[in-house]
């Protein structure tokens, strides 16, 4: 029974279904036995305030509400402040004459109460619970409450009669729940007392289950008079004997008690733990958590008394707690109860040795292992303005650590801490196992990106270890791992704490182990890290950053205070009492603590004598001249020779890198290799963010010359020093020296998500808070005019574009006349008020799914209307929703100069680049203070000024445009854009991560260009005629994983920034994120970049992709389909299955510009939802690959002959995929019919594509990697012809080869060279004999050239005709039709939101996984239900027929089933619904029964079939059968 009476009636219809009070027919008091629905609603209140209390303070005192009385009459008795409103006038009449009605009937029970005759006090008592079940809060006042109580608790004493008893227990729960105040004059007239000795006595089970709820009301707000009156030991004695419902309302009386216990006699609450601890083994999970929560506040109350928390460990409970905390606990329980079983035992651990002694026994350390080793949470990384469940468990876990290794330090108790460290040194297998299990861990949490307050809880555990372990110990569990590196790595940060706790960790290291610490902290760099804090002006380490002092970050700490979370860092791992306040603690750091220590450090350890002058080591000293020798050949003149030479060099290099004495990653960086080898390669170009236009081709030809240098070394897996591929090598060398040293910073937005209402650029309303900007005119400036001087909402997220546009209207007087800046009504109502009366029809998901039927006389293809031909509503329409979606909000998106700015806008003197966001602009300004986590309430309470003033410079900006648009320069091949194209803004050109990621993006380069690459090298080998054999060209490509060039540590990071954006816009993430993944997304995971694609594209917060992958809407669709406002939209359509082509191009002319998902109904066909929709969009793939359409090159390729395969005989068969055909440009488009209709078919097609990306479909198709290729916008040429047609690729490579021999020749022998020696014969065939003519190979109309040298190939026109081939088939040839699909593609969303994606990424985005069916995991992503289990004879027989299947059975039987032949990205495991199979509940013999499906669930019904062959015959003739309609089974 909830709280009835504490909601007024007037709201009450606002409220949800589930928020309403509940009928009061459920509180009829015909019953003496209550429901044990009712039982089960009281308990939930208390459970979810549970939730709140484990993060926040303690409720109020008992006595503190009773004195605030009088404001809760006025909160919820009175009805003044609808006096104004008349719509409240009809409804306070009938309260009033409701009060007046039920005080009436109270008096009149008040004096049946009177009456000794026991018939009439039954009689009064039932119409008393009547009453109260019926009325309200508001019918009842305190002077009523008090006189009834002293009655009904003196009636509930007496023990002759029991239906008196009953009723008056009843009458007093009934009180409580509509009258809470009550509580007070029961507690006061002894009601406690009295229900305490009914439940000790336990003569009546029902009287006794009735004083349990009333005991429950009056708990809630008199705890303390509950536990001093013995509650808690009345109600566990009884516990035994109830029911489990029952059990949950005593334990949830025992838990409201719990909340306020006393600081002072103990004893009142301790006796309890015993049964408590018995209760923990029971199976019901809400009763354990609602124990774990009782004893985890009788422990923090009792944790100052180490003779109370032995006391308390007698009973077992740290045993039952280590085993609820494994890995079956954590699933079985809620998270914060979790978190609040690993605290409890920490605070054990800290107050008593037995705990202590008991933990170490159980192997707590091999438990917390599995819980870390399977926590999602970006190893430990939290948000300090959101107390985040999960990572509050790694701070836990961490406490629980350090309390396990008791220093001198960390215990304030001396004998007890005595106790501790000779138990572990009686037993140093306790600590050696800690170390194995745990200290991998804790290294992985720092290096992964985790937060500075994580980073800091991890080094204090790790330097309590280093502490107490023994020399031989640290040996060996420090074995095999590269600890010097990973300290050095803590170094590269700035935050004093960590810098003392680094220092710490070495001192200890250098203590116990000098010899082997000595020369690998030389090695890694420690010792130069130390010296860089004593002497920083001295410095010229490329790793490691200058330190200024304490001053340096004086505030870091306090950015990370959040409820529940100390302030410093030195009170991390330290208790903090909640009187407390955790902004007064003072940091106990001295002010030179960190210089102070650092010379201790480098004066015991690291004296001269001992490192030497310099401190450097042979192998930094050989870098060191291999680099000079690099420079030196950069600064000559480039001739043929440098390429042999710097071929030398470069195995030199990799030799050092692979040789048998490791390379740390401090020497590796500051041996200067990495600049020099970018500046070479550049050819002292770098990247630079714009086209130089000194950048010639020949410059460009020089860069390719050296970089094909490099590759020829690192593609070649024959070199004697490794038995690895090089590439692979350097690559992870440049990935650890990353992972090291960046420092991009985490932007937290530290605001709680709150909606708003900006004026700035457009008035609207936003779910996300505002920037308060003031925009001011610059000092001097005459051409502009004052804005206003006040303070204006501007929404963050929009690019300072859109606001220079803005402002440059307003302060010019520019603005475009005929247009009013009129603002929609319900704009400006509240939110709350604004829902009803903003819905329309088109947003309305119910109004929205009227099916759109399509003209049944549709036979040909609709004619697609121009652009400039849509209504400028249209335009409009469609520009703002892109605008207001991402485009507008991301920076990268910015490629093109458009329109020159013609303001120039500054914060605080710095002048703004107008690509970015305002939000990301303000940050920028932050980061270049604070360090690794920015952000902070100041950001959005401040008020920003922006200065406005002319650009004067407009014509440079032309030039600039200009210059970008014909930044197309590139060499022979993609290896001259790398130095071209831009890398992120965000990072420091001079840096050494600038040339980290310049080099991990050209192995990137080069790995997917390896197949050119090599094959350049065999053709240039062959023309120099050191092969004569054609057969050499044939290359194979090394296989390299594009998981080397991932960065778990930036993927990491950029999850965080996604997870906790406050608007779903790229504009709100750091703009080191938009910028590295314009220019380097290969260094993020593909899941990533997935949820990346979802932001940029779609404008789809992580919130609702996470809701929707818990949940999905009622045809199986996820969030990927939600609008802005998170609602679900979707258009439903009827279509046509004999004229596909012709319906799917209606659709897509209905829905391609709108956001809405599309759900389809096939014609005369029953079925709709998603399996239908699916089928829909399996069938239009096919149909586009259908023979007869002319879309693709024709291979011939024959189809399977099994008649279940998913292709028709008439289907397009291409194992390389499927690639346009080309289409001479003397064909026009006006003129010749067949090629208008190919292109207005690829224009469909990309909307289709598009439609699926959005609704989140898959499509069967099999698009070549050339054609993906074009789609992210690369171009293709001749080395990309074999992907899709490998013997023409192969022909034409050969002819090039011939070509560039016949030239290599002429330059060097000039004309006198024989057919044989210049290379003319093609495998002992003149060209000439070939009788090749110049038209396309495979499509003889298309005519290559009318040059009257052009009619026959030979020797002389070899190298054109290969030209031209290749333009024909790869360029011009079907440059028509990738527009058209582009064209139809961005009608939907951007193209250039794939560009994030390599080809085979985009495949499997697009069209899900082609055969992922791993059978072993079956049974783990199939849910089976209605009489199947997993050991059913049935389901082991389907897994064997499926297992048997081939690709094409397997396909039919994933289309029968999903209405997709492919299963989405990710497998089975991300099929949403889960695959289901029930049994089917035959009416005759089972054998005579089909198998049905219900697509739209994933849900196959099958029958228990009496044989594995029958089975198998009845599922194929189903999918035979099924195939091609939808009916009802």
């Amino acid at each position: 029974m909830e709280s009835r009476g504490q909601k007024r009636a007037d709201v009450v219809d606002e409220l949800p279904a589930d928020k309403r009070a509940c009928n009061s027919l459920e509180f009829r008091p015909g019953s003496s036995n209550p429901s044990s629905q009712t039982q089960d609603k009281s308990t939930n209140s208390p459970r979810h305030s549970h939730e709140t209390d484990m993060e926040t303070s303690s409720t109020a005192s008992a006595s503190s509400r009773s004195e605030g009385e009088p404001d809760r009459d006025s909160a919820y008795g009175s009805c003044d402040s609808d006096d104004f409103d008349p719509r409240y006038s009809d409804l306070r009449d009938f309260q009033r004459r409701h009060f007046f009605g039920d005080s009436a009937k109270f008096k009149r029970i008040l004096s049946s109460l009177a009456n000794e005759d026991p018939s009439a006090q039954v009689s009064a008592l039932t119409e008393l619970c009547e009453v109260l079940s019926f009325c309200t809060e508001d019918s009842l006042s305190s002077i009523l409450a008090d006189s009834l109580s002293p009655i009904i608790v003196k009636l509930a004493k007496d023990s002759a009669n029991p239906d008196i008893m009953l009723l008056a227990v009843r009458a007093i729960t009934y009180l409580c729940d509509v009258f809470p105040r009550s509580s007070v004059f029961l507690v006061r007239h002894d009601a406690i007392h009295a229900l305490c000795d009914k439940l000790m006595a336990i003569d009546y089970l029902d009287v006794a289950e009735q004083c349990l709820q009333a005991l429950d009301k009056i708990s809630r707000d008199q705890p303390l008079a509950c536990l001093q009156d013995g509650a808690i030991g009345a109600v566990l004695n009884l516990i035994d004997f109830l029911s489990t419902s029952m059990q949950r309302v005593a334990l949830s009386i025992v838990m409201n008690i719990c909340r306020k216990l006393p600081s002072e006699n103990p004893s009142l609450f301790t006796g309890a733990v015993p049964i408590l601890c018995n209760l923990l083994q029971y199976e019901d999970r809400q009763l354990v958590e609602n124990v774990v929560t009782c004893l985890v506040k009788i422990v923090d109350r009792v944790s100052f008394s180490q003779e109370i928390l032995d006391e308390i460990c007698k009973h077992g409970l740290i045993n039952q707690a280590v085993h609820i905390i494994s890995l079956h606990g954590r699933t079985t329980m809620s998270q914060v109860t979790y978190n609040g079983m690993i605290g409890m035992l920490a605070e054990l651990s800290c107050g008593s040795a037995n705990a202590f002694r008991t933990l170490h026994e159980l192997n707590i350390s091999s438990i917390l292992k599995v819980v870390l080793s399977t926590c999602d949470l970006s190893h430990g990384t939290f948000s300090p303005h959101l107390a985040n469940r999960q990572s509050i468990q790694v701070l836990e876990i961490l406490k629980l650590l350090y309390e396990l290794l008791p220093t001198p330090s960390n215990c304030e108790d001396a004998p007890e801490c005595s106790q501790k460290q000779a138990f572990l040194a009686d037993n140093p297998v306790f600590v050696q196992r800690l170390g194995m299990e745990i200290l991998p861990l804790l290294i992985q949490m720092v290096n992964s990106g985790a937060n500075l307050y994580v980073c800091f809880c991890c080094l204090s555990v790790i330097n309590n270890f280093f502490a107490i372990c023994t020399p031989d110990i640290l040996d060996e569990v420090l074995m095999g791992t590269n600890f010097s590196s990973f300290l050095a790595g803590v170094f590269t940060r700035k935050e004093q704490h960590l810098l003392i706790m680094a220092l710490k960790i070495a001192e200890t290291s250098l203590q116990k182990l000098s010899d082997m610490f000595l020369n690998s902290f030389m090695k890694e760099g420690v010792f130069f890290a130390i010296d860089i804090l004593l002497k920083p002006e001295e410095s010229s380490h490329k790793m490691f950053p200058t330190y200024g002092g304490s001053e340096l970050l004086p505030n870091s700490s306090q950015r990370l205070r959040s409820k529940g979370v100390p302030g410093c860092f030195c009170y991390a791992l330290k208790s903090v009492k909640p009187e407390q306040n955790s902004e007064s603690i003072a940091c106990k750091l001295e002010k030179n603590a960190v210089r102070k220590l650092a010379a201790d450090l480098r004066a015991h350890f690291f004296s001269t004598e001992i490192c030497g002058s310099e401190g450097a080591t042979d192998v930094l000293q050989k870098l060191r001249r291999l680099s000079a020798s690099v420079i030196e050949l950069s600064i000559s003149l480039p001739h043929a020779q440098h390429e042999e030479q710097l071929h030398v060099i470069l195995s030199e290099i990799m030799k050092e890198l692979s040789g048998q004495e490791p390379i740390s990653t401090f020497e590796f960086i500051e041996s200067g290799i990495l600049k020099v080898l970018v500046g070479y390669l550049s050819y002292g170009k770098s990247m630079h963010d714009k086209v130089d236009k000194q950048m010639e081709s020949h410059d460009l030809s020089v860069i390719e010359k050296r970089v094909e240098v490099l590759a020829r070394l690192l593609l070649s897996s024959s070199e004697a020093f490794s038995e690895e591929l090089p590439l692979v090598r350097l690559t992870r060398r440049l990935q650890t020296a990353l992972s090291s040293l960046e420092n991009f910073p985490v932007i937290w937005t530290s605001s709680k998500q709150r909606s708003s209402y900006a004026m700035v650029p457009h008035t609207k309303h936003l779910s996300h808070p505002c920037f308060k900007v003031r925009f001011l005119k610059e000092e001097g400036e005459v051409d502009l005019s004052d804005f206003s001087r006040d303070a204006l909402s501007v929404d963050p997220f929009t690019s300072l574009d859109s606001i220079e546009r803005y402002l440059y209207h307003k302060v010019t007087g520019k603005e475009k006349k005929g247009k009013k800046s009129t603002v929609k009504m319900e704009e400006l109502l509240p939110a709350q008020l604004r829902m009803d009366a903003s819905s329309s029809p088109e947003e309305s998901p119910e109004t929205n799914c009227t099916p759109l039927v399509l003209s049944k006389d549709i036979n040909t293809l609709p004619s697609q209307p121009h652009a400039a031909e849509m209504s400028s509503s249209e335009d409009a329409d469609v520009s703002k929703s892109k605008d207001d979606g991402v485009t507008a909000s991301s920076p990268s998106s910015s490629n093109k100069c458009l329109v020159c700015p013609k303001l120039v806008l500054s914060l605080k003197g710095i002048e703004l680049d107008l690509s970015c966001t305002l939000y990301q602009a303000v940050l920028q300004q932050q980061m270049k203070m604070e360090n690794e986590i920015v952000g902070g309430s100041k950001l959005w309470s401040e008020v920003h000024t922006i200065t406005y003033t002319s650009a004067r410079d407009n014509l440079s900006c032309l030039s600039d445009c200009s210059l970008l648009s014909q930044a197309k320069i590139e060499g022979t091949h993609s290896l001259g854009k790398l130095f071209s194209d831009g890398l992120a803004a965000a990072v420091d050109k001079s840096g050494v991560i600038y040339d980290i990621l310049v080099l991990i993006k050209l192995m990137n380069l080069l790995n997917k260009l390896s197949f050119e690459l090599l094959s350049r090298e065999r053709i240039s080998a062959f023309s120099e005629g050191k092969f004569d054999d054609l057969s050499i060209l044939k290359v194979v490509t090394p296989y390299v994983l594009q998981s080397e060039f991932v960065s778990n540590k930036l993927t990491e990071k950029l999850e965080q920034e996604m997870r906790d954006l406050l608007g779903p816009s790229t504009g709100a993430m750091a703009l080191w994120c938009i910028q590295l993944m314009d220019s380097c997304p290969f260094l993020f995971s593909f899941e990533s970049r997935c949820k990346y694609f979802q932001l940029a594209a779609f404008g789809r917060s992580l919130e609702q992709s996470s809701v929707g992958s818990r949940s999905s809407s009622s045809d199986g669709s996820v969030d990927r389909m939600r609008g802005g406002g998170g609602v679900l939209t979707r258009k439903k359509l009827l279509v046509y299955r004999d004229r596909i082509m012709a319906s799917v191009a209606e659709v897509m002319n209905a829905c391609a510009s709108k956001k809405e998902a599309i759900e389809v109904e096939f014609d005369d066909e029953v079925g709709t939802g998603l399996g239908p929709t699916l089928e829909f969009f399996t069938i239009v793939s096919h149909e586009f690959q259908r023979i007869g359409h002319n879309l693709w090159r024709d291979d011939h390729g024959l189809s399977s002959s099994d008649s279940l395969d998913t292709f028709d005989s008439d289907m397009l068969s291409s194992p390389h995929g499927v690639f346009p055909r080309p289409w001479s440009l003397d064909l026009d488009e006006s003129g010749d019919a067949k090629v208008a209709e190919v292109i207005n078919k690829f224009l469909i097609l990309g909307k289709v594509v598009a439609k699926a990306l959005q609704d989140g479909r898959v499509l069967d198709f099999h698009f070549s990697r050339a054609f993906y290729k074009l789609i992210i916008g690369h171009e293709l040429n001749l080395y990309d012809i074999h992907s899709f047609d490998p013997d023409l690729g192969r022909t034409l490579l050969e002819f090039q080869a011939l070509a560039d021999k016949k030239r290599y020749m002429k330059s060097h022998h000039g004309e006198k060279t024989s057919a044989h020696e210049d290379g003319s014969c093609f495998r002992n065939t003149n060209i000439e004999d070939l009788c090749l003519d110049f038209s396309l190979p495979g499509y003889p109309d298309y005519i290559l050239s009318s040059d009257a040298n052009h009619s026959m190939v030979n020797m002389a026109n070899l190298a054109d005709y290969v030209a031209l081939v290749v333009d024909a088939t790869v360029k011009t040839g079907v440059s028509r039709q990738l527009e058209a699909f582009k064209s139809g593609f961005d009608e939907v969303f951007p193209i250039k939101h794939l560009q994030i994606f390599s080809e085979e990424e985009l495949e499997r985005l697009l069209c899900g996984e082609h055969d992922a069916w791993a059978i072993n995991e079956l049974l783990d992503h199939i849910k089976l239900d209605h009489g199947y289990t997993a050991s059913s004879p049935p389901i082991l027989n389907l897994l064997d027929i499926i297992q048997e299947f081939d690709l094409d059975q397997r396909r039919a039987f994933l289309q029968f089933v999903t209405g997709a032949p492919r299963l989405p990205p990710g497998g089975l495991m991300s099929l949403n619904p889960k695959l289901t199979i029930v049994r089917k509940h035959c009416c005759k013999d089972a054998d005579d029964e089909l198998p049905s499906v219900m697509t739209c669930a994933n849900y196959l019904k099958l029958p228990p079939y009496t044989s594995k062959e029958k089975m198998r015959d009845k599922i194929l003739y189903a999918i035979r059968e099924g195939q091609g309609s939808f009916h009802l089974s």
